[in-house]
């Protein structure tokens, strides 16, 4: 008699197994059933669209992770197809830690919040390239959607862009996320203002190394 092929569930090996020692399969699986794709459906894509902001998770080759955060109009992250999102990186300080990290291993965690209107959150998950900008212009399937983008005379012209390939997109649930208001005000875009940026606010340029 065939045994049944085992379906390949989403996760880690990790989370499977203090699935198991904590007695919270069964509610795992439900999610992974109900919750998990492995594309963004056009809900997701039209969330995507309205964000502001992001926050990126990314990991080197050995494992030291980091996050960071980016931001811009919205917009600022494009959906290329269901499989497909890109995000542009702007002049920054420099140490291009999440970029080092994506050259080194493309596996990236993104997580959408919306503090405002759906106070709901929208994880994406999947493998990373590095796109030069000239480059990504050319490219006849994303060309038309970023032609438009705000002129380079703003400081938002893009470097580059990071380019995801989907494999996981959930919900992350609204019970804990705090409501907030938008506070409508100019945002000096590719500044190099010290006290604009926030200067050395956690007093680290003194502290002891």
């Amino acid at each position: 008699m065939l045994t049944p092929e085992r379906v390949a569930l989403p996760g880690s090996d990790g989370e499977h197994a203090l699935q198991e020692k904590c007695d919270t399969t069964a509610r795992a699986h439900a999610f992974y059933q109900h919750q998990v794709l492995g594309y963004l459906n056009p809900s997701m894509q039209a969330f995507i669209t309205r964000q502001e902001i992001m926050f990126v998770g990314t990991a080197d080759r050995h494992g030291e992770a980091d996050t960071s955060f980016r931001a811009g109009l919205p917009g600022f992250v494009r959906v290329l197809d269901e499989k497909t999102l890109a995000y542009p990186e702007y002049r920054g300080n420099g140490v291009m830690s999440s970029l080092g990290n994506v050259s080194e291993n493309p596996h990236v965690g993104l997580l959408f919040v919306d503090f405002i209107e759906g106070k709901i959150g929208l994880h994406v998950n999947g493998r990373a390239r590095i796109v030069e900008n000239d480059e990504f212009l050319r490219d006849a399937s994303a060309s038309e959607s970023v032609r438009g983008d705000v002129p380079p005379a703003t400081g938002r012209r893009a470097e580059r862009w990071v380019v995801v390939s989907v494999a996981e997109a959930y919900i992350h649930c609204s019970k804990h996320i705090p409501r907030m208001q938008k506070i409508h005000e100019e945002i000096q875009w590719g500044t190099d203002d010290v006290r604009v940026k926030g200067g050395d606010y956690f007093k680290a340029k003194d502290s002891p190394r």
